[in-house]
């Protein structure tokens, strides 16, 4: 048989040996409770040219199987739980908690000051300082907020667009500090900021100066963070949003197609950095389409950087991603409900071969969740890890008639958009004309009428409804965390040598206005004690504000 993606015939025992030589399981063997031996891989005895080409093997292109050959035999996903709320030692303490209950990477949610780029003593932070997610504004709250962690021996995710840059710049100086250098550094940063502009509406300036500080992102990390994956291309605002699963697909794929476009455009190999993409899903109601959106999603990637980049590191054609189980789809109403629509949609997420993932809390239509309820959250993934048996195989519904054509469909179909977007220009172009702003708006129409048409179901809210609804326990966030936070800011701002932070903000100018990388100069504006806020500004004054053209 022929792997198309690597020009290279293998037979299925040559794959099984090089697996048993290269890769490690989790143990020497596997069988179901009634103690029947379950194999690593289901295939069919005619491993045709057609299978190879559309579903092929897990670990080889077009990775329709997973990206890797053992999948969860040989390592379970990441479990990493968003977390972040208040200052940052209570957040802090919450990710202690959830690494003592298991949890093997940590996810870093910013309280909504911070996503726009602006200090908590901003006119427009009242009210919000720690309210969505950690209040930080100063490489002192950075520290704090990884006190008592080793970064050498966790990943840390960081769910963060506009200000991403100088966020990445204070992990790096907080690492320093602690005489570890960049490169040892693991873990992601989300710095999508397209989806912004098409779904979450969280910036700081327009597109084409955004894409200009990620693209400077790129190349350094790039240069000096190899284990550091710079853009997790985010398909889950856009889900949430409105889109289908077709168009989060579509959308989040032709992200990732810019991102790419920029970083070659900057000089780099693709080889050289497209390995260190990674991506992000939502896992919605619908069981199978969820699991056929993940497999869709590898297929298509993998082909699309063969085609279009010649992408020769296999690496670079591996759509890796994390995946986070619906906020949109958790009800006020009998939030009970919500364990049991989570533990549904953690399984498709699995049993589509994510390799990281995020449970959502019973709670968290009412407010961030309490800490019973996060660990609850992360005990339904482990329940599916060690309790169901479904990592004990590869990709265990391929061959299914039904999920095979559904995979191909969507596919197709999210091709199709592709397409469309190529014909505006690209993506950039597409986000500036509103298209897939305008598209989302109207899927998101569509799915209010079904419900309101019951074509749609959702139980609690327009089925199987209830008068008297029980309340739960809730996370209240005090008043006394903003005074806090602006207390420490004030005194922060009083110890900083003003010379040498005038400084290094007037070197972000020069960068911002020239054609220097700006993360070495940010870089040095957090060693000098500038604010997210104050650089954010010299943004905002240098490439102006940007103000949603509100398309419909």
């Amino acid at each position: 048989m022929t792997d198309k993606g690597n020009d290279s015939t293998i037979s299925l025992p040559e794959w099984e040996k090089h697996v048993a030589e290269k890769w490690t399981q989790r143990k020497s063997s596997f069988s179901t409770m009634s103690g029947l031996s379950v194999p690593l891989l289901g295939v069919p005895e005619d491993l045709d040219e057609e299978y190879m080409n559309q579903i092929g093997l897990p670990g080889e292109y077009p990775f329709t199987r997973g990206p890797y050959p053992t999948m969860y035999r040989g390592r379970l996903w990441t479990m990493r739980m968003f977390a972040g709320f208040g200052t940052p030692e209570d957040t802090n303490r919450r990710f202690k908690m959830l690494l003592e209950a298991g949890q093997t990477g940590l996810s870093t949610a910013f309280d909504m000051p911070t996503l726009m780029g602006r200090d908590p003593d901003h006119a427009l932070s009242l009210g919000e300082v720690g309210r969505e997610g950690v209040s930080v504004a100063t490489l002192e709250d950075m520290e704090r907020l990884f006190d008592g962690i080793d970064l050498t021996k966790v990943t840390t995710s960081m769910t963060i667009n506009g200000p991403a840059i100088i966020l990445l710049a204070y992990y790096v100086a907080v690492a320093e500090k602690r005489g570890i250098t960049p490169d040892k550094l693991g873990g992601t940063l989300q710095a999508d900021i397209l989806k912004e502009f098409i779904a979450q509406k969280e910036w700081i300036v327009p597109p084409r100066p955004s894409m200009r500080i990620i693209r400077d992102m790129l190349v350094y990390c790039t240069k000096h963070m190899p284990r550091w994956n710079t853009i997790s291309i985010s398909g889950y605002h856009i889900r949430e949003a409105g889109a289908t699963a077709v168009q989060e697909l579509a959308f989040t794929l032709a992200d990732g197609l810019a991102y790419v476009d920029s970083g070659i455009e900057a000089g780099l190999d693709v080889d050289s950095f497209a390995p260190r993409l990674s991506f992000f899903f939502d896992v919605h109601n619908d069981f199978f389409e969820e699991i056929a959106k993940f497999r869709a999603g590898r297929r298509l990637w993998a082909r699309l950087m063969k085609s279009r980049y010649n992408a020769k590191n296999p690496k670079s054609l591996m759509l890796r991603t994390h995946a986070q189980t619906a906020g949109v789809s958790l009800t006020a109403q009998q939030p009970m409900n919500n364990v049991v629509r989570v533990a549904i949609q953690a399984l498709a997420a699995v049993l589509g071969g994510t390799q990281s993932l995020h449970t959502n809390s019973m709670d968290e239509t009412y407010a961030l969740p309490t800490e019973d309820a996060a660990r609850l959250a992360l005990r339904t993934q482990q329940l599916i890890a060690d309790e169901t048996g479904v990592t004990n195989t590869v990709d265990p519904l391929a061959g299914s008639y039904f999920i095979e054509d559904l995979t191909n469909r969507m596919e197709a179909e999210a091709l199709a958009i592709i397409e469309k977007i190529d014909a505006l220009g690209g993506m950039v172009e597409a986000v500036e004309q509103g298209w897939p702003q305008r598209e989302i708006g109207r899927s998101a129409y569509e799915f209010q009428r079904q419900l309101e048409d019951e074509d749609q179901i959702m139980v609690g809210v327009n089925r199987y409804v209830e008068s008297d609804e029980s309340s739960i326990p809730t996370l209240e966030i005090e008043t006394e965390v903003e005074a806090s936070q602006l207390e420490r800011l004030k005194e922060f701002k009083e110890r900083r040598d003003v010379a040498a932070h005038a400084e290094a903000i007037e070197k972000v100018r020069a960068a911002c206005e020239g054609t220097d990388n700006l993360m070495e100069a940010v870089l040095d504006a957090a060693r000098a004690g500038a604010t997210v806020g104050e650089i954010s500004d010299v943004f905002r004054d240098v490439w102006t504000s940007y103000t949603d053209p509100g398309y419909l």
